[in-house]
């Protein structure tokens, strides 16, 4: 059976959302505390920590989220062998790059590889500049990986080899979005349109220009 169809069953609209919010324990997804229209229907803010890590980006350097304040961020973790769902979603995410404009300048992508035995540096730095040029590759020891994701609430798990030596990595495919000062502030699946996520992320992007 193909993980990855497993996966996708986990994030029919509204199912991932509902599966999240349970586990964060709350008695229902709150509404973003701002007054601005705001497209994405599910805000995390106050609901899961600040962006924080230390890993590799696809330069091969250490790398930490006080790089990227500054930025609004949207982290999505997946797998450069991956055979649908990441390049289906960072395609997504490359559209709404686009849509954002100059405004693309202010935003990151960071794609989090939950396969750090074959996504070393080099390996991401071609696959996430394929996608988009505001994509950072970040990769780990499969603790720091786990620890991260755990903080996150990202399950993942390695499935079993198909005899040549390649596996296939079943993971969630939640999109989280975080404000310029690192605060988690929106979750998205690959279902909401590019449309709705570039409005969100701009004025995310704005607000804190008006600020």
């Amino acid at each position: 059976m193909n993980i990855h169809r497993r996966t996708r069953r986990l994030i029919l609209p509204g199912m991932l959302l509902a599966l999240v919010c349970a586990a964060l324990v709350l008695g229902g997804c709150s509404s973003h505390p701002s007054q601005l229209d705001w497209k994405l229907n599910s805000s995390i803010r106050g609901h899961l920590p600040d962006l924080k890590f230390q890993l590799t980006n696809d330069n091969g350097k250490t790398t930490t989220a006080e790089d990227f304040r500054g930025k609004v961020t949207i982290v999505f973790f997946g797998y450069t062998h991956c055979p649908d769902v990441c390049p289906l979603t960072m395609t997504h995410l490359h559209m709404v790059m686009q849509k954002l404009g100059p405004l693309a300048d202010d935003a990151r992508i960071l794609f989090i590889s939950v396969d750090p035995a074959r996504d070393t540096p080099e390996v991401l730095h071609q696959y996430v500049k394929a996608f988009d040029k505001h994509a950072v590759g970040l990769t780990g020891s499969e603790d720091q990986i786990r620890r991260l994701a755990k903080r996150y609430r990202v399950a993942f798990n390695r499935g079993p080899s198909n005899g040549h030596g390649g596996y296939e990595v079943n993971h969630s495919s939640a999109i989280y979005i975080f404000d310029d000062k690192g605060h988690a502030s929106l979750l998205a699946t690959p279902v909401d349109t590019p449309d709705d996520m570039a409005h969100d992320v701009r004025q995310l992007i704005t607000q804190e220009h008006a600020s």
